[in-house]
């Protein structure tokens, strides 16, 4: 995630929005599930089964300049905007009730498509904010205005916000973590090889122009970035690695607000919690500790106006994409072009749908639901997890490598998991939302100043178990561990995920991986620490923990000699826990769909197990640049596209047979080498 305001942080190539049309839109012939056009059938299956499977799609689907990757998730992303935009536009130019959610859709959209009025403004609204740092004096000061910051839904210097307690599953207690940084992950700061310094020379340049484009002069505005980069730097290095950050263990440490004052005595805590609400906290957890002491040491060592200069660079860099155009075009420059390749800027309408979907997503969410996810598909996708659950639990009973004691233990965790289909029981409401015609981007700290007292509400009271963490309309799905909960929004719940009339292999291939996917997830190297309420627990033998350890590391092992890009490899610890779903679901779901496969001639001349794989393979299609398979590689815990297909299907005897791979064959791995795991 880029650093900006939290509310706004989802990347809009995971996120899909929808819309009613008013007029009845034409039917379009539905493509096959298994297109021959999107297959290179020039390409041998065992030798390279993802350019076999979707070299056609690749062609016929080549980069925008406006993306720096797009794939399946992407084109059902854009797909559904156009429909999202009928909608807004609708709501936008209709004379909705003062104060409903129909008049917040439509005062915050058209303020942010005003853009005569947004060029006018320039930075003039953030001018009382810059004054308020300039004015600081000491370091009380300092620590005010970082409260003033956090309640608005920036994170300088660090971060906080209210989930679930890790060893107490049923209650919400306040969390504090590393934060505070422009670049996306503390490699960039640190790392010396040629990319990441490249990076921060571009990062520099991207600081400075935002400090002239505030009236800096230039030499000053150098010298500000340099301090800003140092500061930064220190953070940096008292951060955990992504990798580190996968430890349930190592990111739990729940303290006093006695213990928290003990170990970052300099910062004003107790102040800082009743200022955002959470007048007694309890107890705190805190992710990153070394990170939160090392708070109070810089607040001890870094000059008063050095700290006014990295405040003022949090509210510029956090405000740009909503000022005029200099600043959205600095802020693109650096996060789009430098860090992911991307040419061009997507349309402003999209940008600003993007943003109003994020904001207001349940209330969009229920008008999609309402004309586009018929009941018959929750009925399907209903039917096609409980088929699933039952194959997983015939799997877990039938490992060779597991204690009869931790199978049971196991078998009680699946059967706990709650599955939510589509759409929220309870919807979220939004009265309290104040959205403006007066500025787009106070409108967006408002969202914020919203969103923000919303989490910290949640804190010392018992988690809302109806509540989701994804809207409707976002192509994704998700496994929450301390719910012990799988999440299927209603947007993925269409090709080339789920065909409503489609066969059970394309299905099956398809979202059948996806719910699996989701399932091994609470049995992958993270997931499985948590039992079947979703307490960090260790319920295994430690036998059978070091039997999984073992079988995972050949996972690990095997995506470590994938060359992404030149030299650079895939992180195969990194990306662990979602490789182990993604093979956990092809096994899980090929279980499942030979249980229920009725077909058995081929169609369109694939047979069932073929087309099986197909639709697996076709999820991922993907064109992607350059830069962006760097920056996924070092910040994403998910494999890229192309190896989330070779990867997994190398393991599985039943892909081999479905098309004839042989020794020899660049997927062919000998039996003794495959992973084998769920």
């Amino acid at each position: 995630m880029e650093n900006k305001f939290s509310v706004l942080s989802i990347s809009l190539c995971m996120l899909v929005a929808t819309v009613i049309s008013c007029s009845e839109p034409p039917k379009k012939v539905a493509a096959p599930a298994i297109d021959p056009a999107n297959l290179d059938k020039t390409v041998v299956p065992g030798n390279d089964f993802d350019t076999y499977a979707n070299g056609g799609w690749k062609k016929l689907n080549p980069l925008p300049a406006d993306r720096s990757r797009f794939g399946s998730f992407d084109k059902l992303s854009e797909e559904a905007e156009s429909q999202l935009n009928t909608l807004v536009k609708n709501t936008a130019s209709a004379n909705n009730p003062k104060g409903s959610v129909g008049d917040k859709i439509a005062t915050l959209f058209n303020s942010g498509m005003d853009t005569a009025k947004i060029e006018k403004q320039g930075y003039d609204l953030l001018k009382p904010y810059l004054q308020e740092i300039d004015q600081i004096k000491n370091m009380e000061d300092v620590q005010k205005a970082v409260i003033r910051f956090h309640k608005s839904g920036m994170s300088p210097l660090f971060g906080m916000y209210g989930s679930a307690d890790a060893r107490n599953s049923t209650m919400v207690i306040a969390q504090l973590c590393q934060a505070g940084m422009g670049l996306p992950d503390r490699d960039y700061y640190l790392l010396e090889d040629a990319h990441s310094a490249e990076l921060r020379a571009k990062y520099v340049e991207y600081i400075t122009s935002l400090f002239k484009l505030i009236g800096t002069e230039e030499a000053m505005a150098k010298a500000n970035a340099q301090k800003v980069l140092t500061l930064e730097t220190s953070l940096a290095k008292a951060s955990m690695s992504r990798l580190e950050q996968r430890s349930p263990e190592k990111t739990y440490n729940k303290v006093t607000t006695d213990e928290l004052i003990k170990l970052s005595p300099v910062f004003q805590w107790k102040q800082y919690f009743a200022d955002m609400g959470v007048s007694d906290p309890g107890s705190i957890n805190l992710n990153q500790p070394i990170f939160i002491k090392e708070v109070s040491n810089l607040l001890t060592t870094v000059p008063v106006e050095d700290w006014k200069i990295y405040l003022t660079w949090n509210l510029v860099n956090e405000s740009a994409s909503y000022l005029s155009s200099p600043f959205v075009q600095a802020s693109f420059d650096f996060y789009g072009k430098a860090m992911t390749g991307a040419e061009v800027m997507r349309p402003r309408w999209k940008r600003v749908q993007g943003v109003t979907s994020n904001v207001l997503s349940e209330a969009l969410g229920q008008l999609y639901v309402q004309a586009y996810f018929p009941q018959a598909s929750k009925d399907r996708m209903v039917k096609l997890v409980e088929n699933l659950r039952t194959a997983l639990g015939e799997r877990i009973q039938g490992l060779e490598w597991m204690s009869p004691e931790t199978k049971q233990k196991a078998i009680e965790k699946l059967q706990a998991i709650t599955v939510k289909i589509g759409y929220p029981d309870k919807w979220r409401d939004y009265s309290g939302l104040e959205i403006k015609d007066d500025s787009y981007v106070l409108n967006v700290f408002r969202a914020n100043q919203f969103e923000t007292a919303y989490n910290m509400a949640k804190i010392n009271k018992p988690v809302d178990r109806l509540e989701w963490g994804m809207s409707p309309q976002t192509v994704n799905a998700y496994y929450n561990p301390s719910i012990n909960e799988i999440v299927f929004p209603a947007a993925i719940l269409q090709p080339p995920f789920f065909f409503k009339d489609g066969d059970d292999a394309v299905n099956y291939g398809a979202i059948g991986v996806v719910i699996g996917h989701e399932m091994s997830h609470g049995f992958d190297d993270e997931g499985r620490k948590f039992d079947k309420v979703g307490n960090l627990t260790d319920w295994w033998t430690p036998e059978d923990s070091k039997r999984f350890d073992e079988r995972a590391k050949v996972l690990v092992d095997q995506f470590n000699k994938f060359a992404v890009l030149d030299t650079v490899h895939a992180n195969g610890a990194l990306c662990l826990g979602e490789n182990i779903a993604d093979l956990g679901g092809l096994n899980i779901s090929y279980t499942a769909f030979r249980k229920v496969n009725a077909q058995k001639d081929p169609i369109d001349g694939f047979t069932p197990d073929q087309r099986f794989f197909l639709a697996y393979a076709h999820v991922w299609g993907q064109n992607i640049r350059d830069k962006e398979i760097l920056r996924r590689t070092k910040e994403d815990v998910h494999s890229l596209g192309r190896f989330r297909v070779l990867g997994p299907l190398q393991n599985l005897p039943e892909f081999y047979a479905a098309f004839d791979v042989k020794e020899g064959q660049a997927m062919y791995l000998a039996p003794d080498k495959r992973a084998k795991i769920w």
